[in-house]
């Protein structure tokens, strides 16, 4: 079987991981920032101070902390992210050090697939303090079968049904791919066009992390008015892939002081769903 359950509870080497505000620029126009976003897309603006995006952790030591060879063997073009969470114990600074382990919190049987559970622990470098918590989930298809766990399942973080509170849309450029890219994740699913067919796909996909990535500017102009340091957790599950050059539009619905459920949607596709954010009101 190439897919061992019994990896849960691995744990990564620790590592170290560190990042600078060129990083942090390069993070923001990968995610689509431009002129309208001086505060997180430039370093030396006239009276504005450098803002980092809350989504920059899911990058902060890419590659670094894997678990992957502990889980067995698999087509990477059939792996596509599933999950993802990012809880800040304190805003992002512009450049900072951490310390981080990752461990497999949880490995089950979709059926047509295998879903395999992670949570990343980031501290300060310099005092331990904590500073983010990541949990992400990726869907392995075809991996599934062998009669385990199926692990949670069920809607959460549902919207109302009445109009959202707010709206915000974007345009993903066709070079979108290519930019995100640059800040860590260089899987070919996202730039290679014989790579993506071999995964079912008729052209490169954009990364659900960038896709996450628009959908966090959004609840950042939505529910914070681009105060970063008012935003403290987003979760939600990539439902469907998005094509470079695809319109995004991002629907909040506050369900309480300081928290809001959201969706992310091409047209009346949605690509995230059972969208939490929790912010500073």
């Amino acid at each position: 079987m190439p897919i061992n359950p019994d990896a849960v509870g691995t744990e990564s080497e620790p590592f170290e991981a560190s990042w600078n505000s060129k990083d942090a620029l390069l993070y923001a126009v990968g995610i689509g920032a431009g002129v309208d976003d001086l505060s997180f897309t430039t370093e030396n603006t006239d009276g504005v101070a450098q803002q980092v995006f809350p989504t920059f952790p899911v990058v902060v030591g890419w590659g670094m902390g894997s678990t992957r060879t502990s889980i067995g063997t698999f087509n990477p073009a059939m792996l596509v992210h599933g999950q993802q969470s990012v809880t800040l114990h304190k805003p992002v600074p512009v450049a900072g050090k951490v310390r981080g382990v990752s461990r497999i919190i949880g490995i089950y049987d979709k059926g047509s697939g295998a879903v395999v559970s992670t949570q990343t622990e980031l501290v300060d470098a310099a005092d331990g303090s904590p500073m983010f918590t990541l949990l992400g989930a990726s869907f392995i298809r075809g991996e599934g079968g062998w009669g385990g766990d199926r692990g949670p399942g069920g809607d959460k973080n549902v919207p109302p049904s009445r109009a959202a509170d707010h709206v915000v849309k974007y345009t993903t450029s066709l070079h979108q791919a290519l930019t995100y890219r640059l800040s860590g994740d260089r899987n070919p699913l996202h730039s290679d066009p014989t790579f993506a067919a071999r995964g079912g796909f008729e052209r490169p996909i954009l990364h659900g992390l960038c896709t996450y990535g628009f959908t966090g500017r959004g609840l950042l102009q939505g529910l914070c008015n681009n105060d970063a340091s008012a935003f403290q957790h987003i979760e939600g599950r990539f439902a469907s892939p998005v094509i470079p050059g695809e319109e995004l539009t991002i629907s909040m619905w506050e369900t309480g002081t300081g928290e809001a459920v959201f969706t992310t949607a091409v047209g009346s596709r949605l690509v995230i769903d059972q969208g939490l954010c929790r912010f500073r009101p």
